[in-house]
């Protein structure tokens, strides 16, 4: 799976069934290529534009699947 079939499916939380926001980026671990965090920018905030800090990153961990349009998340 390539970064941007990541990027085109919907960030879903399934505890309150909200659109988390968009994935703009990975954080890969170096020493062994694995998908650290999904860095995903917020919905919540329209000027995060201009100010990355409304980014939020999610565990690897945390995500329960991975569907064809939809990204399951527990948060």
């Amino acid at each position: 799976m390539r970064l941007s079939d990541l990027q085109n499916k919907n960030l879903v939380n399934i505890s309150t069934g909200k659109n988390i926001g968009n994935i703009i980026d990975v954080n890969i671990d170096h020493e062994n290529g694995k998908i650290r965090t999904l860095i995903v920018e917020s919905k919540n905030n329209t000027f995060n534009f201009f100010n990355k800090d409304f980014d939020i990153e999610i565990k690897w961990e945390n995500i329960e699947k991975i569907g064809e349009d939809v990204i399951l998340v527990k948060l």
